[in-house]
């Protein structure tokens, strides 16, 4: 008994040997889940390089989501979509939240609150526009009716993802006080009511971010001598094609959109040549990802900026009504 007692200590004790370096292992971390949600500002238009996804989102390799997801090594699943409005976000989106999901980011409201409408009516020259009812009617919706709006959704977001970093993305100022483009009619005020609608909009979404209990990133400072017409500019202003317009560029998303919103997803980096080769090698694991949601996201119609057209019946209609001859007008604007 007494001998095999003491083979039994010496097998046990070998079983230790072997075991020990194996438990003390630092077990394998999972790879974070990152999903984004949102808007074209989220999505990347404007950057006019785009994923083969069979939608019109608008995804791009370009845009700060993959980028993040780039720089970190985090598992991407990138919803966002042009034209999402909040109830495309609950309807097409949240599906993709889990409870293993580590990271959010979500930007949305703008297309709720009616933006490229606003934009496509104040780009218009004065006599044929209602620019001021058009912002009007925008920041009431966003002082009555969206911040209700956006607590319900984050509170969807928190129930499908109760353990992930959510962070909310805002907008940025458009506008530098100028326009320099030949066939857009922004004035001086217009432009500052403009980049007021935007301030407006991110404070309401901080506030409710803040109820629910997220982060939010604000790129107002980023952008700050960096908008339309400064002279390197992180946002587009009227291009072809016509849905780009008004939207970040390259540089928006790298140099603007990407050291805020990372600062509060697993912390700020700069955009060097291989975190960008690394976010377009993406492109087609991607692209097929966002495949099995493309049913569903071409139900979403993406809002767009319009270039006025001073040969419409509406302005032809307005420039008689304030005794304005139309062929000199157009004349004069093509000299611009």
């Amino acid at each position: 008994m007494k001998r095999t007692s003491a083979r039994l200590a010496v097998l046990a004790s070998a079983l230790v040997g072997l075991l020990s370096p194996l438990l003390l292992q630092p077990a394998q971390a999972a790879v974070p889940v990152y999903v984004a949600l949102g808007d074209s500002y989220a999505s990347g238009t404007g950057t006019r390089t785009y994923l083969s996804d069979g939608t019109t989102c608008q995804r791009s390799t370009r845009a700060y989501p993959s980028l993040i997801a780039a720089a970190r090594g985090y598992d991407l699943n990138f919803r966002a979509c042009s034209g999402a409005r909040i109830g495309d976000v609950t309807s097409t989106q949240l599906s993709a939240l889990t409870t293993a999901t580590t990271y959010v980011t979500i930007s949305v409201g703008g297309n709720d609150a009616g933006f490229a409408d606003v934009l496509t009516e104040c780009a218009l020259t004065g006599w044929a526009s209602n620019c001021n009812g058009k912002i009007n009617t925008a920041q009431t919706y966003i002082n009555t009716t969206l911040p209700s709006a956006l607590s319900t959704l984050y509170a969807g977001i928190r129930s499908r993802a109760p353990y992930a970093k959510v962070v909310v993305v805002g907008y940025p100022r458009i506008f530098n006080g100028e326009d320099c483009n030949a066939l857009t009619w922004f004035s001086p005020d217009e432009e500052a009511r403009l980049n007021q609608t935007a301030d407006l909009i991110n404070s309401r979404t901080a506030s409710a971010a803040a109820a629910a209990g997220f982060s939010f990133a604000n790129p107002t400072s980023a952008f700050v001598g960096h908008a339309v017409c400064d002279d390197q500019e992180y946002l587009n202003g009227l291009s072809y094609p016509v849905s780009e317009s008004y939207h970040p560029n390259v540089l928006g998303h790298s140099n603007g959109y990407t050291p805020v919103v990372s600062s509060t997803v697993g912390g700020a980096f700069a955009v060097t040549a291989k975190v960008r080769a690394a976010a377009a090698a993406s492109a087609r694991s991607q692209a097929a990802l966002q495949r099995q949601y493309a049913a569903a996201d071409r139900r979403i119609t993406p809002e767009s900026f319009v270039a006025p057209d001073l040969t419409s019946p509406e302005v032809r209609r307005a420039a008689r009504k304030a005794g304005i001859d139309l062929d000199a007008f157009i004349a004069r604007s093509q000299r611009r």
